[in-house]
C-alpha cells in the first residue's frame, strides 16, 4: 500500500470541520441568526472543500506518478484515473 503523507492532515482538516458542523447545529437548536449560521456553513464547506482539493492533488502528485513510474505501458489507464478523479475538483 503507498504511503500517503497528507492523510494525517487531511483527517485534521475534517475533524476539525466536524466538530463545527456539530456547533452549527446547536446554533439551530438555540435559534441563532440566519446569517450567523450562514456563515458557518460556509466556513464548513470551504473546509471540506479544501480537504477534497488536498487529497486529489495528493492522488496526481502521489499514486499517479507512482503508476506511471512503475510501468509506463500502464500510462493510459493513470491518464483515464486522472481524468476521472478532476471532476471532483
Amino acid at each position: 500500500m503507498n504511503t500517503h503523507t497528507s492523510h494525517p492532515d487531511i483527517i485534521k482538516r475534517l475533524k476539525r470541520a466536524e466538530g463545527h458542523l456539530k456547533g452549527i447545529i446547536a446554533m439551530l437548536e438555540a435559534e441563532r441568526s440566519c446569517l450567523e449560521i450562514a456563515q458557518q456553513l460556509q466556513a464548513v464547506e470551504s473546509a471540506l472543500g479544501n480537504a477534497k482539493k488536498a487529497l486529489v492533488h495528493d492522488h496526481i502528485e502521489h499514486c499517479l506518478e507512482h503508476a506511471i513510474g512503475d510501468n509506463p505501458r500502464d500510462s493510459g489507464r493513470a491518464i483515464r484515473e486522472f481524468k476521472e478523479i478532476t471532476k471532483y475538483l
